[in-house]
């Protein structure tokens, strides 16, 4: 309601009900400043309910997220920032922003796709215009291929006409059949419209383990030349993530349009962990629980951990994925 129409309710009052011109000016002052609240988009948005907008995107506070919370993974970080920084501040994209991200289990891909989705939405992982899809739970039966495809394309059509600005996750690309992803080709190609409406400011951000072991050879080979894994460039791997994933069978992106027509925009490698990496999540985890950091404790957890190959051991099997369990371990011994 208006401060005018407050006005006029108030003038309207039977005498019995008058108040205190003081008092009517501090009620027309209330209800002109909860209209002027209320009309104001940053305000409903930010603090009633939650409101697809283009952010403007926070390039410090995500280089300080991955510097932070992401241990090894020189590589994620730089294009990860980069690609994201270059895709929110343009406002007219050419095609919406798809990562693939390839590497071993507990390297840091699902980690980087929540840090992903909180500084698009605050919301993250939790927010409505934030969508996860899990391929043994979405997609579990290879005799629905054609099923899960028209759905595929309906939900994305849905989401992104309700919001421009949507971001799409698959998990476990790996276990994903071979040929269900291209029924978003279209969502990912050069099209100013489809049907009226626009895809180019979506983000679709795949997670796979396949290429892992083509990442870890280049790794390793790299180690065994005397080199540091940091000296490792985008250009030493992309290639060969890129074929190694279109014929593998095991990927989810076998034979796919995707990369055929090139509309993947970065092949992202998540290189294996070493132990002073494991130390690090070791480190982090006994601080969010309020712990002291002792260094005995932190070798003590790091040593539980396995590393390959055989006989240089320096890799962790499943990088820092089960650091909570060996914590529990450790600290109950």
């Amino acid at each position: 309601m208006s401060p005018g129409v407050w006005l006029l309710v108030l003038l309207a009052l039977p005498p019995t009900l008058a108040v205190e011109p003081l008092s009517m000016g501090l009620a027309i002052a209330a209800a002109s400043a909860l209209t002027g609240l209320l009309s104001y988009p940053r305000f409903y948005c930010g603090s009633l309910v939650e409101c697809c907008e283009d952010r403007v995107l926070n390039a410090t506070a995500l280089q300080v997220d991955l510097e932070q919370k992401l241990f090894g993974q020189h590589l994620a970080k730089e294009v990860i920032l980069k690609a994201l920084k270059s895709f929110m501040s343009n406002q007219d994209p050419k095609k919406a922003l798809t990562l693939s991200l390839h590497g071993w289990t507990g390297t840091g891909k699902n980690f980087i796709s929540k840090i992903i989705a909180e500084h698009v939405y605050k919301q993250g992982l939790n927010s409505k215009f934030v969508h996860l899809f899990v391929s043994a739970m979405h997609f579990p039966h290879d005799d629905q291929i054609p099923k899960y495809k028209d759905q595929l394309q309906a939900w994305i059509r849905g989401n992104v006409t309700a919001c421009p600005r949507s971001v799409f996750i698959f998990d476990e690309m790996d276990k994903l059949h071979p040929g269900l992803i291209d029924a978003i080709k279209p969502f990912l190609d050069y099209y100013d419209e489809i049907d009226g409406v626009s895809y180019r400011k979506a983000i679709f951000v795949f997670l796979s383990n396949a290429g892992g072991d083509l990442i870890t050879k280049v790794a390793l080979d790299f180690w065994k030349n005397g080199k540091q894994r940091e000296e490792l460039q985008l250009k030493d791997v992309e290639s060969i993530l890129s074929v190694g994933v279109f014929n593998n069978k095991n990927s989810g992106l076998w034979h796919s349009s995707l990369i055929d027509k090139n509309l993947i925009d970065f092949f992202v490698p998540f290189l294996p962990l070493e132990y002073r990496h494991v130390k690090k999540c070791v480190t982090v985890e006994l601080q969010s629980r309020g712990f002291e950091v002792d260094e005995d404790i932190i070798t003590k957890v790091a040593d539980e951990m396995t590393y390959f190959p055989k006989e240089e051991k320096i890799y962790s099997d499943k990088g820092c994925k089960t650091v909570t369990s060996k914590v529990d371990l450790v600290i109950d011994l």
